[in-house]
C-alpha cells in the first residue's frame, strides 16, 4: 500500500486524516501541524502518529496531502518535491502564480504527481451529466454559506468561488476573453461576496456567484445549451434534467413529458423533464482514492497542476476586477 501523510490538522486537514484512515489502498503513516496541542488532539481521536517535523514525515512516507493555510502551500509543497513525494495540495493550488508555475515544472521534471485539491470535480451529483453532450450557452452558479470565521485569510473568491471557477473550465473548453466582477468586504478585511461575469471565446457566458456572509447554504450549478437545460445541486446529490427531444420512442421510466409542441417546420418535438438523485457520497473521499490511484496506475490526476493554474488564473484576474471598482467608489 501506498505510505501518504497529511500536513496540516485543522478543519479540512482532520477530514483528509479520517478519509485516509478508511482508504485501503494507503497506509497513513501520520500527520504533522505546527500545533502541539492540536497534533495530540488529532493524534488522540484518530490513533495516528503526529510526527515532531515535517521533515521526519516526508523521510516516512511517498506521498503527502497538503491541507495548510494558503500561504504556505508553496514551502511545504516544495520541500515535499525536494524529498521526491507525491503531493495532492489544497485549492487555492498556491499564493502566487508563479508559485503555481515553479511547483508544476518542478512536479514534472521529478515524474511526481501532482493534484490540485478542487474537490467538486468528485462530486456524485454531477455523474448525471456523463450521459450528455455538454456544450454550454450559459452557465449559473450559486455558492453561498454562513459566516463560520475560517478561511478569511483569502477573499471568498479563493475560498469559494474557485471551486465553481475550476468546474466552469472543465465545462467550457474556449478560452475566457472578458472578466467583468464586483464584490465587497463586509466582515472581513477581505472580500466576503463576489459575482463574476467571465466571457468566453466561443460566445458561452458564466454568471458565478459566492459568498461567506449568507443566512443559508447553497451549491448550485446550472447549465444551459441547445435543446437541454440541467440544474445541479451538490449540497443533496440532485440533477434535474429539461430536454427538448424529436425522437417518437416511449418516453424512458425515468422521464416525464411535459409537453408536446411543434417545430416550424410541423416536427412534433417534446420537452423531458428527469431527476437524478444520487446517494450522498463522500467527494473527499472520491478525490484522495483518485489520487493513490494515480500514483499507482501512472493514470494522469484529474485535476492536475495546469488545471490549478488556470484556476487561480481566473481567480486572480476576478479579484484585481473586483478591487479596481472598489477603488472607484472609496
Amino acid at each position: 500500500m501506498l505510505k501518504i501523510g497529511v500536513v496540516g490538522a485543522g478543519n479540512f486537514g482532520r477530514w483528509h486524516i479520517k478519509n485516509l484512515k478508511n482508504l485501503p489502498t494507503a497506509e497513513l503513516v501520520g500527520f504533522f501541524d505546527i500545533d502541539p496541542e492540536r497534533a495530540s488532539s488529532i493524534s488522540t481521536e484518530f490513533q495516528v502518529r503526529a510526527y515532531p517535523s515535517l521533515e521526519q514525515l516526508l523521510d516516512d512516507c511517498e506521498a503527502v496531502s497538503i491541507v495548510v493555510p494558503t500561504h504556505s502551500h508553496y514551502s511545504v509543497a516544495k520541500a515535499a518535491l525536494d524529498h521526491g513525494r507525491h503531493l495532492l495540495c489544497e485549492k487555492p493550488f498556491m499564493e502566487t502564480i508563479a508559485e503555481a508555475e515553479e511547483i508544476t515544472r518542478l512536479a514534472r521534471a521529478k515524474n511526481l504527481v501532482l493534484q490540485v485539491g478542487h474537490v467538486e470535480r468528485f462530486n456524485p451529483a454531477l455523474g448525471a451529466l456523463k450521459q450528455y453532450q455538454i456544450d454550454p450557452l450559459f452557465i449559473e452558479s450559486h455558492r453561498i454559506a454562513p459566516f463560520r470565521g475560517r478561511g478569511t485569510d483569502v477573499a471568498v473568491v479563493l475560498e469559494l468561488m474557485i471551486h465553481d471557477i475550476d468546474l466552469v473550465l472543465d465545462l467550457v473548453t474556449a478560452p475566457i476573453v472578458q472578466v467583468e466582477a464586483s464584490g465587497a468586504p463586509v466582515l472581513t478585511d477581505n472580500i466576503d461576496i463576489a459575482n463574476a461575469r467571465l466571457g468566453f471565446a466561443n460566445g458561452c457566458v458564466a454568471n458565478v456567484t459566492a459568498s461567506r456572509i449568507s443566512n443559508k447554504q447553497m451549491r448550485k450549478l446550472r447549465i444551459f445549451q441547445r435543446d437541454a437545460y440541467f440544474s445541479i445541486d451538490m449540497l443533496t446529490g440532485t440533477t434535474e434534467i429539461y430536454s427538448l427531444s424529436q425522437n417518437t420512442s416511449p418516453v424512458p421510466n425515468n422521464t416525464t413529458q411535459i409537453m408536446e409542441m411543434p417545430d416550424a417546420n410541423g416536427t412534433s418535438r417534446r420537452i423531458l423533464y428527469c431527476i437524478h438523485k444520487t446517494e450522498q457520497g463522500n467527494a473527499l473521499y472520491n478525490e484522495l482514492e483518485s489520487f493513490v490511484n494515480s500514483i499507482q496506475t501512472g493514470q494522469p490526476p484529474r485535476v492536475s497542476g495546469e488545471d490549478g493554474i488556470r484556476a487561480l488564473e481566473v481567480a486572480t484576474r476576478i479579484i484585481n476586477s473586483i478591487q479596481d471598482n472598489l477603488r472607484k467608489v472609496n
